[in-house]
């Protein structure tokens, strides 16, 4: 059971007691106008009582539940709204801690989410699924985990530093904090009916609890329809309205995500605002936000005001951000609501519109004013074992990083990774590339790319072709945050700095390094997984701030480059990635060769 809280069912006498005013609240919030997602209606001068870190009393006139002790908080004519709910996201890509992430979003008014931890498993299995579920279940907040499906989450095109199994799946569903089963992303594995995700999911529907899903292909025929038999509930894949419409239809949840490079609202949220579907079917979600998206502009908060700018009513986009995701994990009579007996989790604010968070409270405390948080977020004790992740074995060099032609060839034709800005999908491209010496060349918007194992320290180097981070000049720019296998990708002009790069975050155990001109001029170090910092979100920022600019004094003019960088490898969504075990065709998902046959 989550920290702080015991259940409705323990609670209830005490509850009972307050609304009917035999015993006084710990807190009343009065004098504003509570926003009530159930029926989607604003009812001016509603009081609510709080105690034991529930709602006990929700109605006009909540004076009979004022005692001597009793704190009363005055809203002065402000909106009480539900405190928000993030129905998907991976708490990694913050590159913070589930309690640095806490930290940094409990002052934006987030106080539920739903979290996969894929990126961890893929490091260190089922041990780091526990990590960060235990840290997540001392926050103040709620934080729930969803058991990841798909490590490796493609089998046979990547390997990873661990596999997560149907009887780790089955093991986790017995924790206190495990809501259900991380996105599903081994689509074509349940369209083909492969025995270990179908086992999966069995584990998780036989535990009552909730499939995530991960549809990243645009055929709506009948593979689709195959794939949502399986047991898949939601989707976070969509990028168009007919996508939306396409789940919805079917029974799924859409959820519509704006991340810190997804955008992926508005050309969605059509499917309520103009074609009017019910909008309960709908739920607004992050899935992946850096550090810096948090610090500067907001989690869930930031998602809401989006949708009101897209058209969407605010009471309808509150709805989604709530209540809708309670009710899709079964936890509708737990959280998403002020209504009698949920989770005291609620935000005052003085704008629906423009959406100021300016008191938070959760589980009935008040835990960030004015943008400040009041309470501490308990840190988790990370073992060696979680801090020592990278693993080379052996310096590299340049020569590592080399791409021998085929014999005789004075250019080659390659098959080459097209980034495409805002989007996770990338172009399977082609160019003719010079030869020198017998090892293939970049040139211009054509630089190199190489996926660099670190689990196993077998010294593997995979090297490709990417274009579309318009990089200049000699530079290079290395991160183990690769997903989801999270080996280590390395991009660069110049074979001597890939190396470099490469070599740097073996030193300090992972995270960012950007070289220009045979130079450091960035370093992000993550040495939680390779993946985390357990700093502050604010320093971390600050850090990931200075690698932009190092990329940007590179020649990089993407929006959020590096969380293009980051996906390179991510072998489950098209066209073309790169893994360790070679190029990746996504569409036909298989090895293909890097060079095509040329006269």
């Amino acid at each position: 059971m989550e920290n702080h809280i015991t259940s409705w069912a323990d609670e209830a006498p005490h509850l009972v007691a307050v609304a009917a005013g035999r015993i006084p609240a710990e807190m009343i919030v009065r004098g504003g106008k509570l926003v009530n997602v159930q029926t989607r209606e604003i009812l001016d001068g509603w009081q609510v009582a709080i105690a034991h870190g529930r709602f006990a009393y929700v109605g006009v006139d909540a004076s009979h539940c004022i005692g001597p002790d009793t704190q009363v908080v005055e809203a002065n004519g402000r909106y009480l709204i539900p405190g928000l709910c993030d129905g998907h996201m991976h708490i990694e890509s913050g590159m913070l801690t589930p309690a640095e992430f806490a930290a940094a979003v409990i002052p934006h008014g987030t106080t539920t989410m739903f979290t996969d931890p894929h990126e961890i498993a893929n490091v260190l299995g089922l041990d780091g699924v526990r990590m960060m579920h235990d840290e997540a279940m001392m926050q103040p907040i709620n934080i729930y985990t969803q058991m990841p499906s798909c490590a490796p989450s493609a089998p046979g095109l990547e390997t990873t530093g661990f596999e997560i199994s149907a009887t780790d799946v089955a093991e986790a569903m017995a924790w206190p904090g495990i809501i259900g089963l991380g996105e599903m992303m081994n689509f074509p594995g349940v369209i083909n009916g492969d025995p270990q995700m179908l086992a999966e999911i069995a584990a998780t529907m036989n535990a009552g609890k909730t499939v995530g899903g991960h549809y990243a292909s645009p055929d709506k025929g009948i593979p689709f329809a195959a794939y949502v038999a399986g047991g898949p509930a939601d989707d976070h894949e969509g990028t168009a309205e007919a996508d939306a419409i396409a789940r919805v239809r079917l029974g799924m949840k859409s959820m519509m995500r704006l991340g810190s490079a997804w955008y992926d609202v508005e050309s969605q949220i059509t499917a309520v605002t103009e074609k009017g579907l019910d909008p309960r079917n709908f739920i607004l979600c992050t899935d992946d936000c850096m550090a810096a998206t948090l610090v500067n502009d907001g989690h869930m908060n930031r998602v809401v005001r989006h949708a009101i700018d897209c058209g969407c009513d605010p009471l309808i986009a509150l709805q989604m951000a709530t209540i809708n995701t309670a009710t899709h994990f079964g936890l509708e009579r737990e959280l998403g609501s002020i209504a009698p007996g949920r989770r005291a989790d609620m935000i005052l604010t003085s704008d629906l519109t423009t959406l100021p968070i300016e008191h938070v409270i959760a589980r009935g405390q008040t835990v960030a004013l004015n943008g400040k948080i009041t309470v501490d977020c308990p840190h988790y004790d990370w073992p060696d074992a979680a801090r020592q992740t990278v693993h080379l074995g052996k310096s590299l060099t340049d020569v590592d990083f080399e791409i021998v032609a085929p014999d005789g060839r004075n250019t080659v034709t390659a098959k080459v990774i097209g980034v495409v800005e805002n989007q996770a999908p990338t172009e399977a491209l082609t160019a003719d590339l010079p030869v020198q010496n017998g090892v293939a060349e970049g040139q211009g918007d054509v630089c190199q790319i190489a996926l660099v194992e670190r689990h196993r320290a077998t010294g593997d180097v995979m090297n490709g072709f990417v274009s579309g981070f318009g990089y200049t000049g000699k530079m290079a720019m290395a991160s183990t945050v690769a997903h989801d296998s999270h080996h280590m990708i390395v991009v660069g002009t110049d074979r001597a700095m890939m190396a470099a790069a490469a070599n740097r975050l073996g030193d300090v155990g992972g995270g960012v390094s950007v070289w220009k001109d045979g130079v450091e001029i960035a370093l992000v170090k993550l040495p939680i997984a390779g993946l985390m910092s357990d700093c502050a979100a604010v320093n971390v920022a600050a850090n990931a701030d200075q690698m932009v600019a190092a990329m940007a004094a590179c020649g990089c003019t993407l929006n959020n480059a590096y969380m293009q960088h980051s996906l390179l490898a991510l072998v489950v969504i098209p066209a073309l990635r790169i893994s360790d075990l070679g190029l990746v065709d996504v569409i036909k998902f298989e090895i293909t060769e890097l060079f095509e046959d040329t006269p």
